[in-house]
Parts: C-alpha cells; sequence; structure tokens
C-alpha cells in the first residue's frame, strides 16, 4: 500500500511553492498516498486566493470573473480522476467530485452545432478541407519521433494555406494553438486525443464541471485538505531558494519569503520535500474593466523564481524559452455579465446555439474571437435572471473590424462592441449594452507552454541528483502528456510525491486511444471530410 516504504514520514516536512491545481494535487497526494500528516504541509501562496489558472469570482453586482477555462475528457485525464475520486463534492459529501462530474455529463452532453462562423454565416465545420499533402503532413508529423523535431514551429511543417482550414480554426481555438508554436505539441495532442478527432466540429467529447472550476473543484479539494490540517499561507511570494550542491547531489536548505509584514525565510531539513510550480501560465494576469483596457505584464512571482535557482542549476531548465516573447505567448479573455440579456439572447438565435454546447469562433475577426455561451448558473451565487458570456481571442494586437483599436487596448465595453458587429447587432447598440458588465483579462503566459523547446528546456519532475526538490506544472517535463491540461498539473504532482517519497504504487498510464483500430478508422473518415 502507499506510504510502507516512507519511514518516519510523520516526522518530515513538506514545502509546496504554488497553490494552483498541481500544488493542491501535491498536497492531497502527500497526505492520501503518502501518509503525511496535513499539519506537516505548507503551501505558499502568492495570492489570497488559491487555485491558479481554475478560477472564478464575483458577484451580479461588480459582475464576475473567470480568466479561462478548461476542457475536460471523462476517458482520459487519468490522474485527475484518481485525485478526485476521494474528494467529497461540496453539494452531497456521500458522492465524490469525480462521481458527480460523471453524472452531470451525462444528462449534459456537449453538442454544438455552430463551431465556425464567417461573414454571419455557418460554416459546414464537418468539412475539415484538409487537402491530399495536408494529411501527408499530418502522417508524416506522427511517424516522426519527438526528439528529431526539435525546436520546429508548426508554420515550418505546414503549408500556409493549412492555416486557412476549417481543421486549423477548430484545432487553434479549442487548445489555443498558434503558428509559431511547437510542432512537437501539437504531435503530443494528435496522439493524447486521436479518439476526439471525429467530434472536433460538436465538440461531443468535451464534459464540463457543474459550475465554474473554481467552485467545482478548488474549493471541494482545499475544503478535503483544510480538514487534514494543511497550512495554508496566503499572501506570501516564495523569492528564493538556498540549494546546496554536494556529491550526494542538490538539496534545499532554506526557503526565502515575502509577506506583508516584510522578508523571512524557513529551515528546510534535508528529509524535507520542497515541491514548485515553475513558471505559470496566469502568472503577471492584469484585469481591466468596463472603462479600463488591462495592461500587459511582462514577468511574474513564479518566472523570477525559477529564472534564480536555474541561473546557478542548468539541470533545472531554461524559463527564457517560455517566459522571454510575451507577444508570441499572450492571449486576451473576458467575461462579461448580463442582467439585460438581449445580447446573450440574440447570439442564441444567431449561432442556433443554446448555452453550454461549446465554442463559436468568428474566422473572419481579425483578433480570432471566440465565444461560449455558459449555462446556467455558473456560479454557485449566481441569480436566475443573470446570464454569462466568456470568450478569448488569439490575436489581441491586431485592430478590430469594427472597432479602430487594438484588443489589448480596449476597454470590456469596446470589446462588446467589436462582438456586436461580429452577430450582426450593432445596430442596437447602445441599448443592448445597458445592464451589462464586461471585464477583459490580459494573460502574458497563457500559452507558454507551447512554445518551441527543447529537450532541457523544462526539467524533469524530479531531476537527477536532486534530493528534496521537484517541479509541478505545465513547466515541468513529462513524456507523452500534454500541457494545457488539468491533468498534466495533476499527473506532475502525482509523479513528483511517489518518486520522493518511493511510493510503491503505480501511476495511472496515459491512454493510447490511437491504437484502438476503430479510433484510427473514425479519424482517418473525419479527416476526407
Amino acid at each position: 500500500m502507499p506510504g510502507e516504504r516512507t519511514p518516519h514520514v510523520a516526522e518530515r516536512e513538506a514545502h509546496v511553492v504554488g497553490g494552483g491545481i498541481a500544488g493542491l494535487a501535491a498536497a492531497a497526494f502527500l497526505i492520501r498516498d503518502g501518509n503525511m500528516p496535513g499539519e506537516n504541509v505548507h503551501l505558499y501562496e502568492k495570492l489570497d486566493v488559491v487555485g491558479g489558472a481554475l478560477d472564478g469570482a464575483g458577484n451580479p453586482d461588480d459582475g464576475y470573473v473567470t480568466r479561462g477555462g478548461r476542457m475536460f475528457n471523462l476517458p482520459v485525464y487519468e490522474c485527475t480522476w484518481d485525485l478526485f475520486r476521494t474528494i467529497p463534492s461540496l453539494e452531497d459529501p456521500s458522492t465524490s467530485v469525480t462521481a458527480e462530474m460523471k453524472e452531470y455529463n451525462e444528462i449534459h452532453e456537449t453538442y454544438a452545432e455552430t463551431r465556425l462562423v464567417e461573414d454571419g454565416t455557418r460554416l459546414d465545420a464537418s468539412q475539415y478541407e484538409l487537402k491530399m499533402r495536408h494529411r501527408i503532413s499530418l502522417v508524416r508529423l506522427l511517424l516522426t519521433p519527438e526528439d528529431r523535431l526539435g525546436d520546429t514551429r508548426v508554420e515550418e511543417w505546414f503549408d500556409d494555406d493549412f492555416f486557412e482550414t476549417n481543421f486549423w480554426y477548430m484545432w487553434a481555438t479549442i487548445f489555443a494553438f498558434q503558428p509559431w508554436h511547437s510542432v512537437a505539441e501539437v504531435r503530443r495532442y494528435m496522439y493524447r486525443f486521436f479518439h476526439v478527432f471525429p467530434g472536433l466540429h460538436t465538440l461531443e467529447d468535451v464534459d464540463h464541471t457543474r459550475y465554474n472550476q473554481y467552485d467545482s473543484m478548488v474549493l471541494p479539494l482545499r475544503r478535503w485538505l483544510e480538514t487534514r490540517g494543511v497550512d495554508f499561507q496566503h499572501d506570501c511570494r516564495v523569492t528564493d531558494m538556498d540549494i546546496v550542491t554536494s556529491r550526494a547531489g542538490r538539496t534545499v536548505e532554506r526557503l526565502h519569503y515575502e509577506t506583508d509584514d516584510g522578508t523571512e525565510s524557513v529551515v528546510v531539513d534535508p528529509t524535507d520535500l520542497v515541491f514548485f510550480t515553475n513558471g505559470s501560465m496566469t502568472d503577471g494576469s492584469d484585469l481591466g474593466s468596463w472603462d479600463e483596457a488591462p495592461e500587459t505584464n511582462e514577468t511574474g512571482a513564479s518566472w523570477e523564481l525559477w529564472k534564480s535557482i536555474a541561473e546557478d542549476n542548468p539541470q533545472f531548465g531554461d524559463p527564457e524559452v517560455f517566459a522571454g516573447n510575451v507577444q508570441e505567448t499572450k492571449w486576451e479573455s473576458f467575461t462579461v455579465t448580463l442582467e439585460n440579456t438581449d445580447l446573450f439572447d440574440h447570439i442564441v438565435e444567431f449561432t442556433d446555439e443554446e448555452p453550454g454546447n461549446g465554442l463559436v469562433t468568428y474566422v473572419d475577426s481579425s483578433w480570432l474571437l471566440s465565444t461560449v455561451l455558459v449555462p446556467d448558473p455558473h456560479f454557485a451565487n449566481q441569480p436566475d435572471d443573470v446570464k454569462i458570456l466568456w470568450g478569448y481571442a488569439l490575436f489581441p494586437d491586431r485592430e478590430g473590424d469594427y472597432v479602430d483599436k487594438k484588443m489589448s487596448e480596449c476597454t470590456g465595453r469596446e470589446i462588446l462592441e467589436e462582438i456586436a458587429y461580429h452577430v450582426q447587432c450593432e445596430d442596437r447598440l447602445p441599448e443592448i449594452l445597458e445592464d451589462v458588465d464586461c471585464v477583459p483579462c490580459m494573460m502574458p503566459f497563457i500559452t507558454a507552454h507551447f512554445q518551441p523547446r527543447e529537450p532541457g528546456d523544462r526539467p524533469p519532475v524530479v531531476p537527477d541528483g536532486s534530493n528534496n526538490l521537484a517541479f509541478l506544472g505545465q513547466y515541468a517535463d513529462l513524456p507523452r502528456d500534454v500541457v494545457f491540461t488539468v491533468e498534466y498539473s495533476v499527473r506532475t504532482a502525482m509523479t513528483a510525491v511517489y518518486e520522493l517519497l518511493d511510493l510503491d504504487a503505480e501511476i495511472p498510464p496515459v491512454n493510447k486511444h490511437y491504437r484502438k483500430p476503430g479510433v484510427l478508422a473514425d479519424a482517418v473518415s473525419a479527416s476526407f471530410d
């Protein structure tokens, strides 16, 4: 059983740097599988709330905000469901979060009617528009070993007209890929999600949480950790680590951090453990408002700490590869709270899409806008007469088609004016924007994990020679799995805990749906429309 090979675990301490889903999962695995007392686990978070990118907050008066939303797939995400099968639901403690989500998606199945819109017309997105040379390039990519791809970009692998196909528009806006991103990451995604290839245009394989992911996943997990005595330290920014190198390897001996009371430090004994989420997709995020555009920051706390410890330890990776070009890693999202539901109702009618069915992308938008009609309620405190619209754009530095400004310079109101143009109701401005609020969010590193990379740029979860330090999250290296997922973060956490505690337990393997003949046949058929 897990924990049998962890002598004196009750006398060891664990320091978890970063309170995103990776850090929370690491704390849970330490307790559940490592048998570590909860009071021995210390979690340091620079914000006043945990959850990282799995966020969601607000009220109908001030407006709601979710910076992003992760998509799920119940047949995969093996480590995530393994974790949450033991976390009780807040609404029904007799069932688990995993069981609750499965039941919810059996009732509320996703099936998008309108995946792509151009010039006010719904496109037949089932026509992927792939030519034979595009298919050959895709097959060649699948057959090329990842270590031979190096830092090749997607645009270096495919012809220019590939990026004008329905397939690319759907692929790019589901997973947030850009032409300048790593083709090695595209290859990983193709293998991981081979089974969803035929349903890209309907999103029928996408599963959702009951509420936003903070309410549905983070809060139950935090409650479980709190009841076991985990020490949460909020508004606490870890700025450096003292790492000593000897013949026995590298050992973290002290953490330095800042709080409102000043600079402090904590001693880390050689038998203690340190888990660090190096880099964050939502680090440096900034919220705008109805009347103000968000700012674009160039750095964040997790990146600065990673740079600090990697400077003298090259085996800890190269953060500059991922955080050194904000223009290539940023995009902007927006959350709309509507007491006046005219715009929401118009989009339902315009797209023939019911709330909760999926993502609508406006392919003729210079910003490459996508919107989601969020099903009610998305927040536990959301009134019945308030609607939520969420969306994002991959090209925030292009000028709008209606608003003569870059999206990155636009207020919340101006973003909604641009949306109104693409759903052809701009003639009804400003009445449809009365009693409506829009909060834009600029995220400078939201796709930094897709930047072209080479082996060694991301450190292993537990680097060779590391005695008590493990890395978590999107910038720790795992074979085969895909980075822009909750699953990747949870899998790094499980890997880190099991390795550092030397647990005699198996980590659930990544599913290989692509080896099933039926999956292969369906994918090939879909590529030929």
